[in-house]
């Protein structure tokens, strides 16, 4: 999701701000009102539980340790606003439940953490409304039963430009959304193969099933926890995470700094 890319002088402006305080290849579209709930399905190809639960009934527990409490017409819902929050022809207080450590991680070609807590995402939405303006006219979300529970299938438009994304969203047992985890939808940069349309497959190569307190009840990451520091020194994604988490704005600047000069073309196909 390229919504961190911009012009130095808007970059200056956060930073400000947060020191005082043709669509054949995408699977069938659903609608601002909610279309296409979908395939809910927690099953492995085989049949078998998908079951990648750690740390159970610890504040250090993975995502997949919990299961939904809310409708699936309501993880749609709450998906669908998060892109509400990026478009500026939707009321702009259309604005998901989010958990106060809510966290976005964007792969390459993005820019990895692009957000960390409630604040963040809420006022990097209102900034990026007024100077880094799209709409997102194409959207289709799914809900499943296995975490992620969100997952959706989107394109901004910058424009008349348009830039593909898959994106998925975790949730805690109150509804709230506690990580957004986004790749380009161009090929080769998506997570799971070409048959594997919703990423149903254990194999999956996401983030959001391996950060320790994402599985507890209120879905809260404890950065500097027992559980934290452990999955730091055997998962190399976690500990890239966790450092970034810990001092954001140093992390995302560098990053920016030294990323392509021309991400948009890389991550949107432009």
């Amino acid at each position: 999701m390229p919504r961190m890319m911009f012009l130095p002088g808007l970059i200056l402006l956060m930073l400000w701000t947060f020191s005082c305080t043709d669509d054949s290849s995408y699977p069938e579209v659903g609608d601002s009102e909610n279309e296409g709930i979908g395939d809910i399905d927690g099953d492995d190809d085989d049949g078998s539980t998908v079951n990648l639960c750690l740390h159970e009934n610890t504040d250090g527990a993975t995502s997949r340790c919990l299961q939904p409490t809310m409708p699936a017409e309501y993880y749609i819902e709450q998906s669908l606003k998060y892109f509400d929050t990026l478009d500026v022809e939707a009321d702009p207080k259309s604005i998901p439940e989010y958990s106060e450590l809510v966290a976005r991680w964007e792969w390459p070609p993005w820019l990895l953490l692009t957000g960390f807590g409630k604040e963040t995402l809420e006022s990097t939405a209102v900034i990026l409304r007024e100077y880094d303006p799209s709409t997102v006219p194409k959207r289709d979300c799914r809900a499943f039963d296995v975490q992620p529970f969100g997952r959706c299938y989107i394109e901004f438009d910058y424009g008349g430009r348009s830039c593909p994304i898959y994106e998925e969203f975790t949730f805690n047992d109150e509804g709230k959304m506690t990580f957004i985890e986004a790749w380009s939808d161009l090929p080769g940069m998506l997570p799971m193969d070409d048959e594997d349309i919703w990423a149903e497959d254990p194999a999956v190569n996401r983030l959001s099933t391996r950060i320790p307190g994402l599985g507890n009840s209120e879905g809260l990451i404890d950065l500097d926890g027992v559980y934290m520091l452990e999955a730091e020194n055997s998962d190399e994604d976690v500990a890239e995470f966790a450092k970034r988490a810990r001092d954001q704005w140093t992390y995302w600047f560098e990053e920016f700094q030294n990323s392509d000069d021309d991400l948009y073309a890389i991550g949107c196909g432009w």
